[in-house]
């Protein structure tokens, strides 16, 4: 890999990181306006230790060690820098079965969104027809694991394994972020010290991550190009907590940039678990066009608005 090559990387993992982590800078920037300064310094600079380093790095790393048991904590580290072949072939191996599970999760999450969730329609007609389509969300991804499954059992029976292991974590996760946006009210109201709501605030941020993490997987499986392009995002994001995030909600269609990026990289992932070549670039690239897209949109909407 060149120098130029991991660069854009890491950039498409920043942006990939702060786009899809509003939703947790909006939480997050709620639940700090009724703490202390004291407690507030304590989670900008213990709390971005804690999310860059404990929870994106260990995450990324565990992850590759769940599917590659046999090359131990040290060189699922440093696994995609190794030129040792036997090392090589684990993680040709096991990329399918990650691949499979991180490209179900990212694509259940895109559905969900999709069907469910109220939002900005930055494309009116596909999205207004499938939010009144809500009812058949269910029903739209069990078949989509079928045919996963269907298809990767043939293959290889670890790879449906994977794609079953994603959905059932999407699910998991999802029900934990669910609990948090409806609790967001009665913890600001609630009469709780600055320890509780501090840990609340990192349980929070570690359940969000996941997105993150896993789609990182899209754009590379280098750990020290995962921890470096996220914890960058992260960093921004604990930034734009403080100081920015009123702006941000400006920028009504942010959140669909990073939805429809999430359904690009769960595609991505789950054609490269059966086999199909696509150039690590794809991603980025990718991204940076999505989310610039969407990126520009609000800004017109933004000027209408100043306009008017």
């Amino acid at each position: 890999m060149s120098v130029l090559s991991a660069i854009i990387i890491i950039f498409g993992l920043c942006l990939f990181e702060v786009i899809s982590s509003i939703d947790n800078a909006i939480i997050n920037a709620e639940v700090l306006s009724t703490m202390s300064k004291r407690a507030r310094r304590w989670f900008l600079v213990w709390g971005i230790l804690i999310a860059v380093f404990v929870i994106r790095g260990f995450l990324p790393w565990l992850i590759v060690w769940m599917v590659n048991p046999s090359l131990g904590p040290i060189n699922s580290m440093t696994a995609t820098f190794s030129s040792d072949p036997s090392v090589q072939h684990s993680i040709e191996q096991s990329a399918p079965i990650l691949m499979a599970g991180g490209g179900i999760f990212l694509i259940f999450l895109f559905l969900h969104w999709l069907f469910l969730e109220e939002k900005h329609f930055g494309l009116p007609r596909t999205e207004k027809f499938f939010l009144r389509q809500g009812v058949w969300f269910y029903a739209a991804v069990s078949l989509v694991l079928s045919f996963i499954v269907w298809h990767a059992i043939k293959i290889n029976p670890m790879m449906a394994l994977g794609a079953v292991i994603g959905s059932s974590a999407f699910f998991i996760t999802h029900g934990f972020k669910q609990n948090a946006e409806q609790n967001e009210k009665n913890l600001l109201e609630a009469k709780l010290s600055d320890l509780s709501k501090i840990f609340y605030l990192e349980i929070i941020d570690a359940t969000f991550s996941i997105d993150g993490v896993l789609g990182a997987f899209a754009f590379t499986l280098s750990i020290p190009l995962i921890l470096l392009g996220n914890g960058l995002g992260a960093l921004v994001v604990r930034q734009l907590t403080i100081k920015g995030i009123s702006k941000i909600k400006d920028y009504i269609y942010l959140k669909n940039g990073a939805m429809y990026s999430i359904l690009v990289l769960g595609l991505i992932m789950v054609l490269r678990a059966f086999g199909q070549p696509i150039p690590e670039l794809v991603s980025p690239i990718l991204t940076f066009i999505i989310i610039g897209y969407f990126y520009f949109r609000s800004v017109s909407v933004i000027k209408s608005r100043e306009r008017a």
